[in-house]
């Protein structure tokens, strides 16, 4: 056998053993990626989110809202001031940009299933239909109740899109969107961080993702 071929028998063995290595080596980071993967998505599951309400046109309406995941859906939970008496509708918009000449930019009720307006405990309905706050005799409207058609993530979720209070009562018949007027106060619904002391365990939310 020629010379120049045992050169070529002898270095084979390196080489199979090189390529062997770097298989391994692949291998071994495609397993750690898939590990780590399931807490990485638990790790950014929102569980809550929040909305700072400005006054549009100097209405001088602002308040905070809550919204938190919860076993039936999203918990709302927050304030709101400078009303007057009475009720006010409130709606999540299409858009999260409450721009524009009384935040038209924010753009209609949120309806990504293409559903008439209607009352928030109809199962026909916008995910934007919230229904109606009604301020006291101080111009300070509560909220706290639970939603079951909006979320956190897919098509019904409510992330980026525009909270907005405004200035008449929402009758949930006229369409489409209950004659209830001017836009008082507009925000954007964002992600908020996670508290410290939020123990919540994501192991069942990974599960349910896979």
């Amino acid at each position: 056998m020629p010379l120049k071929d045992k050169r070529v028998t002898k270095r084979a063995p390196a080489a199979k053993a090189m390529v062997a290595a770097a298989v391994a080596s692949t291998m071994m980071s495609c397993e750690l990626e898939r590990a780590e993967a399931p807490r990485s998505r638990a790790a950014i599951m929102p569980s809550r989110a929040v909305a700072r309400l400005e006054p549009v046109e100097e209405s001088g309406v602002e308040g905070n809202i809550e919204f938190v995941k919860v076993g039936e859906g999203i918990r709302i939970e927050g304030e709101i001031r400078n009303l007057s008496p009475g009720g006010h509708g409130f709606h999540v918009h299409e858009y999260g940009d409450c721009s524009g000449a009384g935040a038209a930019n924010a753009g209609g009720h949120y309806n990504p299933y293409d559903m008439p307006h209607a009352g928030p405990d109809s199962n026909r309905r916008h995910v934007g239909d919230l229904g109606n706050i009604t301020a006291d005799t101080a111009g300070i409207a509560r909220i706290d109740r639970i939603d079951p058609m909006i979320s956190f993530e897919g098509p019904s979720s409510v992330v980026g899109r525009a909270l907005v209070v405004h200035r008449k009562e929402d009758d949930f018949t006229t369409q489409p969107s209950g004659a209830a007027g001017a836009r008082l106060a507009c925000g954007v619904i964002g992600i908020a961080a996670r508290p410290e002391n939020d123990t919540q365990d994501t192991t069942n939310e990974t599960a349910m993702e896979e």
